[in-house]
């Protein structure tokens, strides 16, 4: 009996097991909850088959339900497919139901495709049906009358299922957006036309259709606030001006400088000249000594010369007292 026993356990063990066995690669409750949603399967080729190679049956399975209920025709291979590729199932099949929803035309393929890209598209869906509100940071821009003005918009844009795989982003649009106020501001006459009709900003950058290429559609372009900044014209003239007086401040010292120079190059003429003459007046005893030698000179002759200097220099003496004098204390 005791063998009996352990025999009927071990035998109990295998069937529990193999039952388990069973229901994992045949999920009898996955295929009647299929069968009364309306959605056909086959336990060997599709249930049996999903696990052969490797794809979640729940995962398949009620996507392919939600997506039946909703009116939606698709089938198990593209739902496989798409799953072995390392797609989001969830994330496409609830994108492809609310684009059903809002009337917008969204295939299995594109949809398929936005995911496999890196793109959230169930995201994507829900911002065609509720558009985004971007809000660009500080803009400023100078007027032409010099005045620098900043501005905050706000940009209203849904997504382009179309451009959506391959478009650009957020970061394009602010680009452009922003690139567009900078240009309007500047081509403005004065900063209080801008001030008054900050409008005329959203209408021109409107125009330029600045969501060509990028994965959104731009509904509108609103100024959030626009203010006053520095006078820059005031300022770059202030700059100019201290520039100019810099400039003039060192061609004077480059003038001063070559007068300087000048003055002492003249100096040192001067110098030279003095030589020249006390070298000459050196000669002038030698000249007095060779007249008297020769005889053209006599000895009345040389007094009378020094009695001429003596006559001068006295005259002069008179003629300068102070000199005199400042040489006297100097001495």
């Amino acid at each position: 009996m005791e063998t009996l026993t352990g025999v009927s356990i071990l035998i109990i063990i295998v069937a529990v097991i193999a039952l388990m066995m069973i229901l994992y690669f045949v999920p009898i409750g996955l295929f009647i909850t299929a069968y009364f949603s309306g959605v056909k399967l086959r336990i060997f080729k599709d249930l049996i088959g999903m696990r052969l190679r490797k794809v979640s049956p729940q995962v398949i399975v009620r996507n392919l339900i939600a997506a039946t209920k909703a009116g939606i025709q698709l089938n198990t291979p593209l739902l496989e497919a798409h799953y072995l590729a390392g797609g989001n199932v969830n994330k496409v099949v609830t994108a492809l139901i609310s684009a059903n929803k809002a009337n917008l035309d969204l295939e299995f393929s594109k949809a398929a495709a936005i995911d496999l890209a890196g793109r959230d598209v169930l995201e994507a869906v829900k911002m065609s049906v509720n558009p985004k509100v971007i809000e660009t940071p500080i803009v400023a821009g100078v007027a032409k009358d010099g005045i620098q003005l900043k501005a905050i918009a706000r940009i209203t844009v849904r997504t382009n299922l179309e451009r959506l795989v391959g478009g650009a982003g957020e970061a394009t649009i602010l680009a452009r957006v922003g690139e567009g106020i900078v240009t309007t501001i500047g081509s403005s006459h004065s900063h209080k036309d801008v001030l008054e009709m900050p409008d005329s900003i959203s209408k021109v950058v409107l125009k330029k259709g600045l969501d060509a290429g990028t994965a959104f559609e731009i509904l509108s372009i609103d100024i959030a606030d626009v203010d006053v900044g520095t006078n820059i014209g005031a300022v770059l003239q202030a700059n100019q001006a201290e520039a100019d007086l810099k400039v003039a401040r060192a061609k004077a010292e480059e003038r001063r400088a070559a007068a300087v120079a000048r003055e002492q190059e003249m100096n040192a003429e001067v110098a030279a000249m003095r030589a020249k003459v006390v070298e000459a007046e050196a000669e002038i005893p030698k000249a007095i000594a060779e007249a008297f030698r020769k005889g053209n000179l006599g000895v009345m002759d040389y007094y009378n010369l020094r009695n001429i200097q003596a006559d001068t220099e006295m005259r002069n003496s008179i003629s300068k007292p102070e000199e005199k004098k400042d040489k006297g204390t100097n001495g």
